[in-house]
């Protein structure tokens, strides 16, 4: 593990390990319910159900994995999160899930062989990881041609500070300190095609206050 994730996983050891499905099904927290929900709808219509092998890169619970395997028809999908914790609990909560892996891996360092999968997803998780483009570089490398991948990060719009603000201050505490990153306008797709890849998609989600950006490796 290189040292930035060593740091990643200090400032995220206070994250629960069942976050978001607590959130969702057993708190039923409505501000979580409607994010997550529009989250999994706008997503959702980026996966393409062509089956194949799917990378969901910083997995947290689960939750999503679930649903990009329910909508890819994928063979396989591999899960990974760089939080011990996390995964372990994926592991248990999903275990009748025979075509998803979890898997503790570093996302600057992915322990897969070149061109293995045909989509990559990294949901709201380049905001918390210390060197983005090398994260973004291992996609590329992993992903095969003509693949795709789909990222979401905060917009940082006035909008999204606002309540990003209030929520650190509330039941959102615990993320305090975990954005390490910002990515505001058009950064991130800028970004993405430095790097090779055909930007598809590149739009604000949920108020403008997330961009959702889907990917082409060509």
């Amino acid at each position: 593990m290189v040292k930035s994730s060593k740091k990643a996983v200090k400032i995220h050891e206070s994250v629960p390990p069942d976050w978001y499905y607590r959130s969702i099904y057993i708190d039923r927290n409505i501000i979580q319910r409607f994010v997550h929900g529009r989250r999994f709808s706008e997503v959702g219509k980026l996966v393409e159900p062509s089956g194949g092998k799917i990378l969901d890169i910083g997995c947290a619970d689960g939750v999503f994995t679930k649903i990009i395997l329910d909508k890819s028809n994928a063979e396989k999908v591999v899960a990974i999160d760089i939080l011990k914790s996390s995964i372990g609990w994926s592991k248990k909560h999903w275990r009748k899930e025979k075509c998803i892996d979890f898997i503790v891996a570093d996302a600057h360092k992915l322990p897969f062989k070149s061109g293995e999968f045909d989509a990559v997803f990294v949901l709201e998780v380049l905001e918390h990881v210390f060197e983005p483009r090398k994260v973004l570089r291992e996609i590329k490398r992993v992903l095969n041609r003509g693949g795709y991948a789909v990222f979401l990060v905060p917009a940082e719009t006035l909008l999204f500070r606002m309540v990003w603000f209030f929520w650190k201050k509330y039941k959102g505490k615990i993320w305090k300190e975990t954005h390490v990153h910002a990515y505001s306008g058009d950064f991130l797709s800028k970004l993405v095609e430095t790097l090779g890849f055909e930007v598809l998609v590149n739009k604000g989600i949920i108020f403008g206050t997330l961009r959702l950006i889907k990917v082409e490796k060509k």
